[in-house]
Protein backbone atom coordinates (compact mmCIF):
# COMPACT_ATOMS: atom_id res chain seq x y z
CA UNK A 1 0.00 0.00 0.00
CA UNK A 2 1.32 3.74 -0.42
CA UNK A 3 2.52 5.08 2.52
CA UNK A 4 1.33 8.50 4.20
CA UNK A 5 4.59 10.83 4.38
CA UNK A 6 3.65 11.12 8.20
CA UNK A 7 3.98 7.37 8.13
CA UNK A 8 7.08 7.76 6.15
CA UNK A 9 8.51 10.16 8.52
CA UNK A 10 7.56 8.85 12.39
CA UNK A 11 8.17 5.22 11.49
CA UNK A 12 9.23 3.71 14.76
CA UNK A 13 12.92 2.02 13.26
CA UNK A 14 14.81 3.62 16.76
CA UNK A 15 18.19 3.63 15.35
CA UNK A 16 18.85 0.59 13.07
CA UNK A 17 16.22 1.26 10.17
CA UNK A 18 14.28 -1.35 8.77
CA UNK A 19 14.96 -5.12 9.48
CA UNK A 20 16.38 -5.97 6.18
CA UNK A 21 19.07 -2.66 6.24
CA UNK A 22 22.33 -3.92 8.32
CA UNK A 23 24.76 -1.25 9.83
CA UNK A 24 27.81 -1.63 7.46
CA UNK A 25 31.11 -3.19 8.71
CA UNK A 26 32.72 0.09 6.70
CA UNK A 27 30.82 2.65 5.90
CA UNK A 28 32.56 3.74 2.68
CA UNK A 29 31.90 -0.02 1.01
CA UNK A 30 30.43 -0.05 -2.19
CA UNK A 31 27.56 -3.05 -2.51
CA UNK A 32 28.58 -4.05 -5.87
CA UNK A 33 24.80 -4.80 -6.84
CA UNK A 34 23.47 -1.44 -7.01
CA UNK A 35 26.30 0.56 -8.95
CA UNK A 36 26.76 0.54 -12.52
CA UNK A 37 29.72 -1.13 -14.04
CA UNK A 38 32.56 1.17 -13.78
CA UNK A 39 31.96 3.09 -10.04
CA UNK A 40 34.79 2.52 -7.95
CA UNK A 41 36.58 4.53 -4.79
CA UNK A 42 40.26 6.61 -5.74
CA UNK A 43 42.55 6.23 -3.17
CA UNK A 44 41.58 9.65 -1.85
CA UNK A 45 37.72 7.89 -0.92
CA UNK A 46 35.68 9.88 -3.90
CA UNK A 47 33.77 7.98 -6.27
CA UNK A 48 34.72 7.51 -10.03
CA UNK A 49 32.50 6.59 -12.96
CA UNK A 50 33.80 5.66 -16.80
CA UNK A 51 37.05 6.49 -15.22
CA UNK A 52 36.41 10.36 -13.90
CA UNK A 53 35.93 11.55 -10.41
CA UNK A 54 32.55 12.87 -10.00
CA UNK A 55 34.18 15.85 -8.33
CA UNK A 56 35.36 17.06 -11.54
CA UNK A 57 32.04 16.55 -12.92
CA UNK A 58 30.39 18.38 -10.59
CA UNK A 59 32.83 20.86 -10.92
CA UNK A 60 32.24 20.60 -14.27
CA UNK A 61 28.48 20.26 -14.89
CA UNK A 62 26.90 21.47 -11.71
CA UNK A 63 24.55 19.49 -8.83
CA UNK A 64 22.54 17.66 -8.95
CA UNK A 65 23.99 15.69 -11.83
CA UNK A 66 22.57 11.94 -13.57
CA UNK A 67 25.93 10.25 -14.06
CA UNK A 68 25.14 7.95 -16.92
CA UNK A 69 27.94 4.74 -17.54
CA UNK A 70 27.28 4.38 -21.42
CA UNK A 71 29.78 1.05 -21.04
CA UNK A 72 27.61 0.07 -18.51
CA UNK A 73 24.27 0.68 -20.50
CA UNK A 74 25.46 -1.09 -23.66
CA UNK A 75 26.57 -4.30 -21.41
CA UNK A 76 23.22 -4.61 -20.02
CA UNK A 77 20.97 -4.35 -23.29
CA UNK A 78 23.64 -6.38 -24.78
CA UNK A 79 23.16 -9.05 -22.30
CA UNK A 80 19.14 -9.01 -22.80
CA UNK A 81 19.99 -9.48 -26.64
CA UNK A 82 22.05 -12.69 -26.35
CA UNK A 83 20.39 -14.00 -23.62
CA UNK A 84 16.75 -13.47 -25.72
CA UNK A 85 18.45 -14.51 -28.99
CA UNK A 86 14.85 -15.58 -30.33
CA UNK A 87 13.06 -12.62 -28.86
CA UNK A 88 12.43 -9.37 -30.25
CA UNK A 89 13.97 -7.04 -27.78
CA UNK A 90 12.11 -3.76 -27.26
CA UNK A 91 14.03 -1.22 -25.02
CA UNK A 92 10.96 0.30 -23.34
CA UNK A 93 11.66 4.60 -23.91
CA UNK A 94 9.85 5.65 -20.88
CA UNK A 95 12.31 4.87 -18.20
CA UNK A 96 14.60 7.07 -19.69
CA UNK A 97 14.96 8.69 -23.15
CA UNK A 98 16.88 11.06 -25.34
CA UNK A 99 18.70 10.41 -28.31
CA UNK A 100 22.14 9.52 -27.20
CA UNK A 101 19.94 6.70 -25.59
CA UNK A 102 18.19 5.63 -28.46
CA UNK A 103 21.26 5.19 -30.58
CA UNK A 104 22.64 3.25 -28.09
CA UNK A 105 20.19 0.52 -27.77
CA UNK A 106 19.53 0.27 -31.46
CA UNK A 107 23.89 -0.32 -32.00
CA UNK A 108 23.32 -3.20 -29.28
CA UNK A 109 20.61 -4.69 -31.11
CA UNK A 110 17.66 -3.42 -29.28
CA UNK A 111 14.22 -2.03 -31.02
CA UNK A 112 12.46 0.79 -29.13
CA UNK A 113 9.17 0.54 -27.76
CA UNK A 114 7.49 4.16 -27.48
CA UNK A 115 4.22 5.31 -25.90
CA UNK A 116 3.59 9.55 -26.50
CA UNK A 117 4.08 11.19 -29.32
CA UNK A 118 6.66 13.20 -27.72
CA UNK A 119 8.28 9.95 -27.57
CA UNK A 120 7.83 8.66 -30.96
CA UNK A 121 8.86 12.55 -32.13
CA UNK A 122 12.38 11.45 -30.30
CA UNK A 123 12.64 8.68 -31.86
CA UNK A 124 12.65 9.87 -35.31
CA UNK A 125 14.59 12.80 -34.53
CA UNK A 126 17.13 10.51 -33.10
CA UNK A 127 16.91 8.56 -36.89
CA UNK A 128 15.70 5.20 -35.44
CA UNK A 129 14.35 2.87 -38.43
CA UNK A 130 10.25 3.41 -37.57
CA UNK A 131 9.94 -0.49 -38.71
CA UNK A 132 11.93 -1.13 -35.05
CA UNK A 133 9.42 1.27 -32.88
CA UNK A 134 6.52 -0.09 -30.82
CA UNK A 135 3.78 2.25 -30.06
CA UNK A 136 2.23 2.09 -26.87
CA UNK A 137 -0.91 4.50 -24.94
CA UNK A 138 -3.95 3.67 -23.76
CA UNK A 139 -5.26 7.15 -24.97
CA UNK A 140 -3.33 7.84 -28.40
CA UNK A 141 -5.18 11.26 -29.42
CA UNK A 142 -5.61 11.17 -33.65
CA UNK A 143 -2.21 13.43 -34.06
CA UNK A 144 -0.13 10.86 -32.58
CA UNK A 145 -1.56 8.03 -34.41
CA UNK A 146 -1.67 9.52 -37.75
CA UNK A 147 1.95 10.21 -37.47
CA UNK A 148 2.96 7.02 -36.23
CA UNK A 149 1.40 5.32 -39.10
CA UNK A 150 2.68 8.20 -41.43
CA UNK A 151 6.19 7.15 -40.13
CA UNK A 152 5.44 3.65 -40.50
CA UNK A 153 6.15 2.21 -37.21
CA UNK A 154 6.60 -1.56 -36.71
CA UNK A 155 3.80 -2.09 -34.59
CA UNK A 156 0.40 0.16 -32.58
CA UNK A 157 -0.37 -1.65 -29.41
CA UNK A 158 -4.26 -0.76 -29.14
CA UNK A 159 -5.74 -0.29 -26.13
CA UNK A 160 -9.16 0.13 -26.64
CA UNK A 161 -12.05 -0.49 -28.84
CA UNK A 162 -12.22 3.47 -29.70
CA UNK A 163 -8.78 3.67 -30.55
CA UNK A 164 -9.37 0.37 -32.81
CA UNK A 165 -11.56 2.12 -35.13
CA UNK A 166 -9.63 5.57 -34.93
CA UNK A 167 -6.52 3.47 -35.90
CA UNK A 168 -8.44 2.17 -39.11
CA UNK A 169 -9.75 5.32 -40.05
CA UNK A 170 -6.45 6.60 -40.79
CA UNK A 171 -4.62 3.86 -41.95
CA UNK A 172 -7.79 3.61 -44.55
CA UNK A 173 -7.71 7.04 -45.55
CA UNK A 174 -3.73 7.00 -46.10
CA UNK A 175 -4.28 3.45 -48.06
CA UNK A 176 -1.79 1.93 -44.82
CA UNK A 177 -1.99 -0.92 -43.35
CA UNK A 178 -0.85 -1.06 -39.71
CA UNK A 179 0.53 -4.11 -37.84
CA UNK A 180 -1.39 -4.02 -34.43
CA UNK A 181 -0.82 -5.82 -31.29
CA UNK A 182 -3.93 -5.85 -28.75
CA UNK A 183 -3.10 -5.14 -25.02
CA UNK A 184 -5.21 -8.14 -22.50
CA UNK A 185 -5.04 -7.82 -18.92
CA UNK A 186 -4.68 -11.80 -18.00
CA UNK A 187 -5.97 -10.73 -14.27
CA UNK A 188 -2.74 -11.31 -12.72
CA UNK A 189 -1.63 -9.48 -9.15
CA UNK A 190 2.87 -8.60 -9.81
CA UNK A 191 4.00 -8.37 -6.51
CA UNK A 192 4.56 -4.76 -6.50
CA UNK A 193 3.07 -1.03 -5.80
CA UNK A 194 -0.72 -1.13 -6.78
CA UNK A 195 1.04 2.05 -8.70
CA UNK A 196 2.78 -0.27 -10.94
CA UNK A 197 0.79 -3.33 -11.20
CA UNK A 198 -0.73 -2.90 -14.85
CA UNK A 199 -2.33 -6.58 -15.14
CA UNK A 200 -4.92 -6.82 -12.55
CA UNK A 201 -8.70 -5.72 -14.14
CA UNK A 202 -9.13 -2.68 -12.08
CA UNK A 203 -7.32 -0.67 -13.86
CA UNK A 204 -6.99 1.67 -17.59
CA UNK A 205 -4.23 -0.87 -19.74
CA UNK A 206 -5.49 -3.46 -22.02
CA UNK A 207 -8.70 -5.45 -22.94
CA UNK A 208 -10.14 -8.00 -20.35
CA UNK A 209 -9.74 -11.68 -21.03
CA UNK A 210 -12.12 -12.61 -18.55
CA UNK A 211 -14.43 -11.02 -19.82
CA UNK A 212 -14.36 -11.09 -23.34
CA UNK A 213 -13.58 -7.83 -24.41
CA UNK A 214 -9.69 -9.00 -25.37
CA UNK A 215 -11.39 -11.67 -27.94
CA UNK A 216 -13.61 -9.05 -29.22
CA UNK A 217 -11.05 -6.40 -29.76
CA UNK A 218 -9.33 -8.87 -31.69
CA UNK A 219 -12.08 -9.73 -33.81
CA UNK A 220 -12.54 -5.68 -34.80
CA UNK A 221 -8.75 -5.73 -35.67
CA UNK A 222 -9.09 -9.23 -37.91
CA UNK A 223 -11.82 -7.57 -39.60
CA UNK A 224 -10.65 -4.08 -40.33
CA UNK A 225 -9.16 -3.62 -43.65
CA UNK A 226 -6.22 -1.25 -42.94
CA UNK A 227 -4.90 -3.38 -39.77
CA UNK A 228 -2.83 -6.55 -39.84
CA UNK A 229 -3.07 -8.06 -36.26
CA UNK A 230 0.20 -9.02 -35.40
CA UNK A 231 -0.64 -10.54 -31.98
CA UNK A 232 -1.36 -10.16 -28.25
CA UNK A 233 1.01 -8.13 -25.54
CA UNK A 234 0.44 -8.79 -21.91
CA UNK A 235 2.17 -6.78 -19.39
CA UNK A 236 2.02 -7.75 -15.57
CA UNK A 237 3.64 -4.58 -14.05
CA UNK A 238 6.74 -3.12 -13.39
CA UNK A 239 9.76 -4.31 -10.48
CA UNK A 240 9.28 -8.02 -10.56
CA UNK A 241 11.79 -10.36 -9.48
CA UNK A 242 10.26 -13.58 -10.43
CA UNK A 243 9.39 -14.86 -13.25
CA UNK A 244 5.31 -17.03 -11.68
CA UNK A 245 3.88 -14.43 -12.58
CA UNK A 246 4.27 -14.34 -15.87
CA UNK A 247 3.58 -18.40 -15.43
CA UNK A 248 -0.06 -17.84 -14.89
CA UNK A 249 0.18 -14.21 -17.36
CA UNK A 250 1.70 -16.71 -19.97
CA UNK A 251 -1.07 -19.55 -18.82
CA UNK A 252 -4.41 -17.18 -19.92
CA UNK A 253 -2.50 -15.43 -22.85
CA UNK A 254 -1.61 -18.13 -24.85
CA UNK A 255 -5.12 -19.82 -24.34
CA UNK A 256 -6.39 -16.81 -25.57
CA UNK A 257 -4.08 -17.06 -28.40
CA UNK A 258 -5.24 -20.93 -29.14
CA UNK A 259 -8.96 -19.57 -29.38
CA UNK A 260 -8.35 -16.83 -31.96
CA UNK A 261 -7.05 -19.94 -34.05
CA UNK A 262 -9.81 -22.34 -33.45
CA UNK A 263 -12.36 -19.76 -33.73
CA UNK A 264 -11.43 -17.01 -36.03
CA UNK A 265 -9.39 -18.87 -38.11
CA UNK A 266 -6.73 -16.87 -37.99
CA UNK A 267 -2.61 -17.64 -36.20
CA UNK A 268 -1.66 -14.98 -34.91
CA UNK A 269 2.18 -14.55 -35.48
CA UNK A 270 3.56 -12.73 -32.20
CA UNK A 271 3.33 -12.62 -28.65
CA UNK A 272 4.53 -9.51 -26.31
CA UNK A 273 5.15 -10.28 -22.72
CA UNK A 274 6.14 -6.96 -21.74
CA UNK A 275 8.94 -6.17 -18.82
CA UNK A 276 8.96 -5.28 -15.82
CA UNK A 277 11.96 -6.41 -14.64
CA UNK A 278 13.28 -5.43 -11.32
CA UNK A 279 16.67 -4.01 -10.42
CA UNK A 280 18.42 -4.11 -7.47
CA UNK A 281 17.86 -0.61 -5.10
CA UNK A 282 19.18 -1.94 -2.13
CA UNK A 283 20.29 -4.88 0.03
CA UNK A 284 16.63 -6.17 -0.25
CA UNK A 285 16.52 -6.22 -3.68
CA UNK A 286 17.44 -9.12 -5.66
CA UNK A 287 16.46 -9.55 -9.24
CA UNK A 288 17.77 -12.16 -11.77
CA UNK A 289 19.75 -11.84 -14.65
CA UNK A 290 18.69 -11.52 -17.93
CA UNK A 291 19.58 -15.10 -18.73
CA UNK A 292 17.97 -16.77 -15.81
CA UNK A 293 14.43 -15.02 -16.93
CA UNK A 294 15.41 -15.98 -20.17
CA UNK A 295 15.54 -19.68 -19.32
CA UNK A 296 12.14 -19.57 -16.73
CA UNK A 297 10.05 -17.23 -19.60
CA UNK A 298 10.61 -19.56 -22.31
CA UNK A 299 10.22 -22.54 -20.34
CA UNK A 300 7.10 -21.45 -19.49
CA UNK A 301 5.64 -20.45 -22.84
CA UNK A 302 7.13 -23.65 -24.49
CA UNK A 303 5.04 -26.00 -21.81
CA UNK A 304 1.89 -23.42 -22.30
CA UNK A 305 1.97 -23.73 -25.86
CA UNK A 306 2.69 -27.36 -26.34
CA UNK A 307 -0.41 -28.29 -23.61
CA UNK A 308 -2.05 -26.26 -25.88
CA UNK A 309 -1.22 -28.01 -28.98
CA UNK A 310 -0.08 -24.78 -30.78
CA UNK A 311 2.90 -23.44 -32.11
CA UNK A 312 5.15 -21.01 -30.30
CA UNK A 313 4.58 -17.56 -32.00
CA UNK A 314 7.21 -15.40 -32.53
CA UNK A 315 8.40 -13.56 -28.75
CA UNK A 316 9.41 -9.93 -27.85
CA UNK A 317 10.14 -8.40 -24.11
CA UNK A 318 10.58 -4.94 -23.33
CA UNK A 319 13.38 -4.11 -20.20
CA UNK A 320 14.05 -0.65 -19.87
CA UNK A 321 14.84 -0.49 -15.74
CA UNK A 322 16.64 -3.40 -16.15
CA UNK A 323 18.76 -1.81 -18.63
CA UNK A 324 19.18 1.65 -17.70
CA UNK A 325 18.36 2.15 -14.25
CA UNK A 326 21.52 0.22 -12.83
CA UNK A 327 23.30 2.61 -15.44
CA UNK A 328 22.97 6.01 -13.51
CA UNK A 329 23.53 7.87 -10.22
CA UNK A 330 23.10 10.88 -9.36
CA UNK A 331 25.51 13.02 -7.34
CA UNK A 332 24.44 15.64 -5.06
CA UNK A 333 25.48 18.49 -2.59
CA UNK A 334 25.01 18.41 0.93
CA UNK A 335 23.45 21.89 2.46
CA UNK A 336 22.39 20.94 6.17
CA UNK A 337 22.58 18.22 8.17
CA UNK A 338 20.16 18.14 11.70
CA UNK A 339 19.99 15.85 14.10
CA UNK A 340 16.29 14.43 14.93
CA UNK A 341 15.34 12.75 18.06
CA UNK A 342 13.59 9.41 17.62
CA UNK A 343 11.84 7.17 20.38
CA UNK A 344 13.80 5.67 23.57
CA UNK A 345 16.89 7.99 22.94
CA UNK A 346 17.19 6.82 19.62
CA UNK A 347 17.83 10.00 16.91
CA UNK A 348 18.38 10.25 12.67
CA UNK A 349 20.51 12.49 10.38
CA UNK A 350 18.50 14.77 8.12
CA UNK A 351 21.23 14.66 5.52
CA UNK A 352 19.63 17.62 2.74
CA UNK A 353 20.78 18.44 -0.14
CA UNK A 354 20.40 20.12 -3.27
CA UNK A 355 17.61 17.96 -5.24
CA UNK A 356 14.74 16.40 -3.97
CA UNK A 357 11.55 15.46 -5.48
CA UNK A 358 11.89 17.22 -8.43
CA UNK A 359 14.53 15.08 -9.65
CA UNK A 360 13.29 11.47 -7.72
CA UNK A 361 9.75 11.43 -7.37
CA UNK A 362 9.86 7.48 -6.72
CA UNK A 363 10.13 7.63 -3.25
CA UNK A 364 7.15 10.38 -2.44
CA UNK A 365 4.89 8.30 -5.41
CA UNK A 366 5.88 4.82 -4.62
CA UNK A 367 7.43 4.49 -1.45
CA UNK A 368 10.24 3.38 -3.13
CA UNK A 369 13.36 2.27 -1.20
CA UNK A 370 17.22 3.45 -2.12
CA UNK A 371 20.53 3.52 -1.02
CA UNK A 372 23.35 6.39 -1.12
CA UNK A 373 27.40 7.09 -0.13
CA UNK A 374 29.36 9.70 0.47
CA UNK A 375 30.73 10.66 -2.87
CA UNK A 376 33.31 13.23 -2.22
CA UNK A 377 36.09 11.45 0.44
CA UNK A 378 36.45 8.59 2.69
CA UNK A 379 35.10 8.83 6.21
CA UNK A 380 36.64 6.95 9.40
CA UNK A 381 33.28 8.17 11.50
CA UNK A 382 31.22 5.66 12.88
CA UNK A 383 27.94 5.29 11.00
CA UNK A 384 24.76 6.48 11.82
CA UNK A 385 20.68 6.06 10.26
CA UNK A 386 20.71 8.41 8.02
CA UNK A 387 17.35 10.26 6.26
CA UNK A 388 18.41 11.79 2.43
CA UNK A 389 16.25 14.69 1.92
CA UNK A 390 15.00 17.52 -0.74
CA UNK A 391 14.97 21.13 -0.77
CA UNK A 392 11.36 21.32 -1.54
CA UNK A 393 8.64 22.68 0.56
CA UNK A 394 7.36 19.24 1.62
CA UNK A 395 7.68 16.88 4.53
CA UNK A 396 7.76 13.84 2.28
CA UNK A 397 10.38 15.40 -0.02
CA UNK A 398 12.61 12.44 0.89
CA UNK A 399 15.26 10.61 -1.45
CA UNK A 400 16.53 8.06 0.89
CA UNK A 401 14.22 6.70 3.50
CA UNK A 402 16.87 5.05 5.35
CA UNK A 403 20.57 4.47 5.26
CA UNK A 404 23.37 4.54 7.58
CA UNK A 405 26.11 7.22 6.34
CA UNK A 406 29.28 9.01 8.40
CA UNK A 407 28.49 10.40 11.36
CA UNK A 408 31.02 13.43 10.20
CA UNK A 409 28.96 14.23 6.97
CA UNK A 410 28.85 17.73 6.38
CA UNK A 411 27.58 20.78 4.35
CA UNK A 412 30.08 20.72 1.10
CA UNK A 413 29.69 16.95 0.79
CA UNK A 414 29.23 15.74 -2.57
CA UNK A 415 26.84 12.41 -1.85
CA UNK A 416 25.69 9.49 -4.97
CA UNK A 417 22.42 7.58 -5.34
CA UNK A 418 22.96 4.32 -6.94
CA UNK A 419 19.83 2.67 -9.55
CA UNK A 420 18.43 6.10 -10.79
CA UNK A 421 18.61 5.81 -14.40
CA UNK A 422 15.27 4.58 -14.79
CA UNK A 423 11.92 6.80 -13.87
CA UNK A 424 14.33 10.07 -12.45
CA UNK A 425 14.80 12.22 -15.40
CA UNK A 426 11.89 10.86 -17.21
CA UNK A 427 9.49 11.58 -14.76
CA UNK A 428 11.09 15.03 -13.17
CA UNK A 429 9.13 18.27 -12.71
CA UNK A 430 9.61 21.79 -12.14
CA UNK A 431 8.46 21.89 -8.79
CA UNK A 432 9.24 24.73 -6.61
CA UNK A 433 11.05 26.18 -9.87
CA UNK A 434 13.82 23.85 -9.46
CA UNK A 435 15.52 23.57 -12.73
CA UNK A 436 15.86 20.01 -13.66
CA UNK A 437 19.21 18.40 -13.64
CA UNK A 438 21.71 17.67 -16.77
CA UNK A 439 22.73 14.15 -17.79
CA UNK A 440 25.91 13.77 -18.38
CA UNK A 441 27.37 10.55 -20.38
CA UNK A 442 30.64 9.22 -18.91
CA UNK A 443 33.10 6.07 -20.83
CA UNK A 444 36.41 5.76 -20.97
CA UNK A 445 37.85 8.98 -19.27
CA UNK A 446 35.24 10.92 -20.92
CA UNK A 447 32.07 12.81 -20.29
CA UNK A 448 29.92 14.74 -22.09
CA UNK A 449 26.17 15.89 -22.08
CA UNK A 450 23.34 14.11 -23.36
CA UNK A 451 20.38 16.18 -21.66
CA UNK A 452 20.92 19.91 -20.92
CA UNK A 453 19.91 20.86 -17.36
CA UNK A 454 17.69 23.99 -16.98
CA UNK A 455 18.43 27.70 -16.18
CA UNK A 456 16.35 30.17 -14.32
CA UNK A 457 15.96 31.63 -18.08
CA UNK A 458 14.33 28.12 -19.40
CA UNK A 459 11.85 28.30 -16.62
CA UNK A 460 11.16 31.97 -17.30
CA UNK A 461 10.82 31.75 -20.89
CA UNK A 462 7.24 30.15 -20.48
CA UNK A 463 5.91 32.19 -18.30
CA UNK A 464 3.54 35.13 -19.93
CA UNK A 465 3.97 38.76 -18.39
Amino acid sequence: MRAHEAGALHADLGSRGPSWLSAPHDVNALVDSLWSSTVERSADGALSVGGIDVRRLVEQFGSPLYVLDEADFRSRAAAFREAFPEYDVYYAGKAFLCSAVVRWAVEEGLRLDVCTGGELALALRAGVDPTLIGFHGNNKSEAELARAVEAGVGRVIVDSMAEIERLGQIAAERSKVVPVLVRVTAGVEAHTHEYIATAHEDQKFGFSIAEGDALEAVRRVAAADGLELLGLHSHIGSQIFDTSGFEVAARRVLALHARIVAELGVVPPELDLGGGFGIAYTTQDDPQDPKTLSEGISRIVDHECRALGIDRPRLSIEPGRAIVGPSTCTVYRVGTVKRVALDAGASRLYVSVDGGMSDNIRTALYDADYSCTLASRSSSASAVLGRVVGKHCEAGDILVKDEFVPSDVTAGDLLAIPGTGAYCRSMASNYNHVPRPPVVAVRDGQAGLVVRGESEDDLLRLDVL
